[in-house]
């Protein structure tokens, strides 16, 4: 099962990537060149909102079943948190993945507040890039690629 959800973890993760990247430069380029926001803009939007909150409940089944939960138990905290990799499958990984899906809950729920084209361009841009910046920053590259 470990395997499994491991597999379907990682490469959902490839589309989060792309989808997220995609909405942080529409809604740049969006705020930059003082464009109407339209329905392609909310459904990319929502689109992004959706898969990372997939992402999200994947990644919650995953690290409960995984064999680095299991570490808190056999090394405890202190151990945990000295080994650089568990301290990132751990720790760092998961806080900073819930961080940014928070960060993308609030761009998209304070952008449809919004009632003109460069406010919501502007909420989703801060929002979704800092989103994307904290992704790329916990991304267990050496485990990814």
């Amino acid at each position: 099962m470990y395997e499994t959800i491991q597999f379907i973890h990682s490469y959902w993760a490839y589309l989060v990537l792309i989808v997220l990247v995609v909405a942080s430069i529409n809604s740049i380029v969006g705020y930059a060149s003082n464009k109407e926001y339209g329905a392609t803009n909310f459904r990319i939007a929502l689109f992004t909102l959706i898969v990372s909150h997939l992402q999200l409940l994947i990644g919650f089944v995953l690290y409960f079943t995984t064999p680095y939960f299991k570490m808190w138990s056999e090394v405890g905290m202190g151990g945990v948190m000295k080994d650089s990799v568990l301290r990132l499958y751990n720790v760092e990984h998961p806080l900073v993945m819930i961080i940014a899906i928070v960060l993308i809950t609030m761009g998209y729920s304070k952008h449809k507040k919004k009632l003109t084209s460069q406010p919501k361009f502007k909420i989703l841009a801060i929002f979704y890039t800092l989103a994307l910046i904290l992704v790329l920053s916990r991304i267990p590259w050496s485990a990814w690629l």
